[in-house]
């Protein structure tokens, strides 16, 4: 669920209703939102305040006008209001009132229109062109926000400086993305260029602000802690705060806090990471004893097994260590930089249908800079990707080479989308990828409707027991393997699904098969063959062990070959979920 301008705690959505209709599509709502609740009061316009005054978000199915009249002297700064989404009578339509992308409102209304079956209606600029919001990044942000979205949606030339490659989202050719290392100014013009230049500068230093300057801040430091016990809250981050600022460096840069496992409990310490909003990790004594520190102490060693703390846990995961050791009367603090992780993507896009595919794979694609994938996938999302992206697509066959590149596009640290159909880990890219990921990348898996779980639902329940997914291609698997698992499968009297059945030059395998599986199940066995599941020519066929033809299949079928007790009930093709029939 979106999330909402600087708030802590569980994300709350409040709604509201005036009539039966709305209070009907509120509480389909509720059902599926834990933190949703709906909102009630003497009057739908109090109700409305007090949505305003208690929760994160509101969600009213009210008149837009009057939605306004209601909430206009309650206006503050859309950094701390809430969202808002107005849904009309009939849930036609989800607007995106207030909070735009910075609170939400703009992925709430992605959300309602998802459940409701409405439109959501975005009018928030970059958005409706499909330009990465600044204040979108999940990145603290500073500066001329306004005003460089602007310039960015006008055209004009943007120069982004980096201290690193981050793996930031695609933006649009006429904004030139410069890396200069952390030893220069950033926000220095270049010779013969106007100081006066639109800039987006991303970075963990304190620099100059103006009115053509955004900073992003990356999660680039990690402060290292080490204290007496009962340290006081107060000196840990008046300490913090003292180094950072001496150093020119920004808190909102911090990713974490780090010490040994011994603080793990210390109340002045963990005190100090919520004050900053960043997590406190710890670390046994033995792992920061093997870190190799500038000032390493036999006293510190023989008080908590460590020869230090503070450097050691700030440099515990790499890095450069920035600010050595500095000590007040009961803390210890120091500050590294963590270079920039790339991030890989594996999306599935689903067997094919545009409403098939996930809203969190939408997401990821319009979050990559770079789109790895078979050309006809990458096809079929070209309208999702944002202005700027690279995409490298290929033709069949090419897999491990595809494999190959998204990896070495993270390391190199960028956002990269490696893409395919169905699910990432089903016979897809997902393996071969991650054969060559380091831990110098993070990896997110995006899960996806694969291709035997459509053909299953239009087949109808043929998967409601166990079951087993075979790919019957001998070109990356010896044939004798594969005729050793399907004879496994018949034998288990397990439900088959079989992926790679036939091709023009693979045409006997699946007749070798269907052999197998009938000298353990019945000739009547119901065998169900899907061709182009959620695609264009889509067709499904209903045949038995005893008279499906293998000429019927080719390699865009998936076949289901039931199991003894699988049955064809009304026409579907049905496995019940005990062991026993009940008629």
């Amino acid at each position: 669920m979106a999330g909402a301008g600087g708030r802590k705690g569980p994300f709350r959505v409040g709604l509201v209703a005036a009539t039966a209709a709305g209070r009907r599509h509120a509480r389909i709502l509720a059902a599926a939102w834990p933190h949703a609740r709906l909102v009630e009061a003497e009057s739908v316009a109090g109700a409305l305040r007090a949505a305003w005054r208690d929760c994160d978000a509101v969600v009213a199915f009210l008149a837009t006008g009057a939605v306004v009249r209601i909430l206009a002297p309650l206006l503050g700064d859309k950094h701390t209001d809430p969202a808002v989404v107005v849904v009309d009578e009939a849930a036609r339509h989800a607007v995106a009132l207030l909070g735009g992308h910075a609170g939400g409102a703009n992925a709430l209304a992605a959300e309602v229109g998802a459940l409701l079956g409405a439109r959501p209606v975005v009018t928030t600029a970059t958005d409706a062109v499909g330009l990465p919001g600044l204040d979108t990044l999940g990145w603290p942000v500073e500066g001329a926000v306004a005003a460089v979205s602007r310039a960015i949606l006008d055209g004009e030339p943007v120069r982004l400086v980096a201290d690193a490659t981050w793996p930031l989202p695609a933006l649009p050719e006429h904004v030139r993305v410069e890396i200069a290392p952390p030893s220069t100014d950033p926000a220095a013009p270049e010779q013969g260029e106007s100081a006066a230049g639109w800039r987006i500068l991303v970075t963990d230093r304190v620099v100059p602000l103006d009115g053509r300057t955004v900073v992003l801040r990356p999660p680039s430091l990690v402060a290292g802690i080490g204290s007496s016990r009962g340290v006081p809250a107060a000196e840990v981050t008046g300490l913090l705060r003292r180094v950072l600022a001496d150093a020119g460096l920004s808190p909102a840069s911090l990713r974490c806090l780090a010490s040994v496992d011994l603080k793990a409990d210390e109340a002045g310490i963990r005190a100090t990471a919520d004050a900053y909003r960043v997590p406190l990790e710890t670390w046994p004594a033995a792992d920061l004893a093997a870190v190799d520190v500038p000032h390493p102490s036999e006293v510190v060693r023989a008080a908590v097994g460590t020869p230090s703390v503070a450097e050691a846990a700030a440099l515990r995961a790499g890095g450069t260590l920035l600010v050595p050791k500095t000590a007040s009367a009961m803390a210890t603090v120091a500050v590294a930089r963590h270079a920039p992780r790339g991030r890989l993507a594996l999306v599935g896009l689903g067997p094919g249908a545009a409403d098939l595919r996930t809203p969190r794979a939408v997401a990821e694609l319009r979050r990559a800079a770079v789109v790895v994938g078979l050309d006809q996938y990458v096809e079929q999302i070209r309208d999702l990707l944002r202005p700027g992206t690279r995409v490298l697509a290929s033709g069949l066959g090419a897999e491990e080479a595809r494999a190959r590149a998204a990896v070495a596009e993270a390391t190199a640290g960028h956002a990269v989308a490696l893409v395919g159909s169905g699910d990432a880990g089903v016979y897809a890219m997902a393996s071969p990828a991650l054969e060559h990921a380091d831990d110098r990348i993070d990896v997110v898996g995006v899960p996806g409707v694969t291709a035997g779980l459509a053909a299953s639902a239009l087949l109808g329940a043929p998967l409601g027991h166990d079951h087993v997914y075979l790919s019957l291609s001998d070109l990356h698997t010896p044939w004798e393997v594969i005729a050793r698992r399907v004879a496994a499968a018949a034998e288990g009297d397990l439900v088959a699904l079989l992926y790679n059945p036939r091709s023009r030059t693979r045409d006997w395998q699946l007749g070798t098969a269907l052999d197998a599986f009938a000298a353990h199940r019945p000739p009547d066995t119901p065998v169900g063959v899907v061709r182009n599941a959620s695609r264009p020519g889509e067709r499904v066929h209903l045949a038995t062990l005893a008279t499906l033809d293998p000429a019927q299949v080719d390699m865009y079928s998936v076949v289901v070959v039931g199991s003894s007790q699988t049955r064809v009930v009304g026409g579907r093709m049905v496995t019940p979920r005990g062991y026993r029939w009940r008629s």
